[in-house]
């Protein structure tokens, strides 16, 4: 990891979108997230192969996905970004590295990619690989590695392909082009919070979720919250009337939105520990912290209603612990 390499381009003026993106993400999370117990891991799994992860493996390999899905990027960008950080740190953001490299990407600030600050954020990073990555004509049409090095000028560039396979699988999921292939076993154990709920009618861990999403997805149809709290529309003892829920609408239903909302989905369970996740529920499967290691089939309740939206086809439902 680290070991380097010629120059690499310059750094252009970091996009809007990542601004955004940098205030959020950094609002909850530690610049340097650190590893949590062996027990606590992150598996996906697509045409049979299997990717273990650490809780923080997954929380990077997820907004590096997330980044990629909001610029419209193809899922083979995301492939090449995360084969490249699988080399380049282990998906671990790095305070360290050969001479001046840092981070996710082991970035050289003397190489222009930007400060030793900006190197080591996650979101800044991403984008600008994605900046770089952009620039390389016909990308889409390389293989893996070579579109790598590329961007990264490595002493090494064979050894981009040693991480090929295990980064397909998981930008296949975190795009959300596999449904249901990522999950994550976590304690979903966080302690008491704050019940008091804001001026949007959601309690402190609850709109941070809510913050993170659109920070890293852009803007999104949002609802199951309102100023001063939520009394009906829900069945009873739902998260949504004690403000810890949010719900992220794709509609119509479509594979477009499907593919959409799996991605949010997916990366959300990434980030249930960072984020205090309680459960997720998209496309009639479910997940539950501290229950689930895998997605499971979703129960809708037995009432009068569309059964695209009791099953939760056309949206994202989160809740946060309490």
């Amino acid at each position: 990891m680290g070991r380097r390499r010629g120059a690499a381009p310059a750094l252009l003026a970091l996009l809007a979108v990542g601004v955004v993106a940098v205030v959020a993400y950094v609002a909850t999370s530690s610049q340097r997230l650190p590893f949590l117990p062996a027990s606590q891991r992150c598996t996906a799994t697509v045409d049979g192969r299997t990717v273990d992860l650490s809780v923080e493996q997954a929380q990077n390999a997820a907004l590096i996905s997330g980044i990629a899905v909001r610029r419209g990027l193809p899922a083979r960008a995301a492939s090449i970004a995360l084969a490249t950080a699988y080399q380049e740190s282990k998906l671990v953001n790095l305070g360290h590295g050969d001479r001046d490299s840092l981070g996710l990407f082991q970035q050289r600030p003397s190489q222009g990619w930007g400060t030793e600050e900006q190197v080591q954020d996650p979101v800044f990073a991403t984008n600008a690989f994605y900046d770089a990555l952009e620039r390389v004509d016909d990308y889409r049409g390389m293989e893996i590695t070579v579109a790598a090095q590329e961007v990264q000028r490595s002493a090494y560039p064979g050894a981009y392909a040693d991480h090929e396979a295990d980064a397909r699988v998981l930008a296949s999921a975190l795009t959300g082009n596999s449904p249901a292939a990522f999950a994550c076993d976590v304690d979903g154990d966080a302690g008491e919070a704050d019940p008091a709920l804001g001026e949007d009618g959601l309690t402190a861990r609850a709109d941070a979720v809510r913050r993170d999403v659109e920070a890293v997805f852009g803007p999104q149809a949002l609802g199951g919250f309102a100023p001063g709290g939520v009394r009906d529309g829900h069945v009873p003892g739902s998260a949504h009337y004690d403000g810890r829920a949010v719900d992220v609408f794709f509609r119509p239903v479509t594979e477009t939105s499907r593919t959409r909302g799996w991605a949010v989905a997916q990366y959300l369970v990434a980030q249930a520990d960072r984020l205090h996740v309680a459960t997720v529920i998209f496309d009639g499967r479910i997940w539950v912290a501290g229950k689930d290691d895998s997605w499971r089939d979703y129960d809708a309740p037995d009432r009068p209603g569309d059964r695209a939206v009791l099953e939760h086809r056309d949206h994202v439902h989160v809740d946060v612990l309490a």
